[in-house]
């Protein structure tokens, strides 16, 4: 049975990326991953593995907690 928390990953990657002045591509590139990737992180609609949360942290030289946040929802079946 799955249950729906509605919890799920924040992140600050744009703005990371855009005070580096850099594109989707040239992040995409040095951490590994497709642009479309970056892309769907960038609007909040993919989460990251672990590896690469930490692998976009170290790019930029911050604590991986400075860009990712995790927020907690609800279990939609607690009355």
């Amino acid at each position: 049975m799955k249950e729906d928390f509605e919890d799920y990953i924040e992140n600050k990657v744009y703005e990371h990326r855009v005070l580096k002045r850099m594109s989707q591509k040239e992040l995409a590139d040095a951490v590994g991953v497709s642009k479309q990737t970056i892309f769907v992180m960038e609007k909040n609609n993919y989460s990251p593995s672990l590896v690469l949360a930490f692998r976009i942290a170290d790019f930029f030289n911050v604590d991986v907690n400075d860009i990712f946040t995790y927020v907690k929802g609800s279990d939609q079946n607690e009355n």
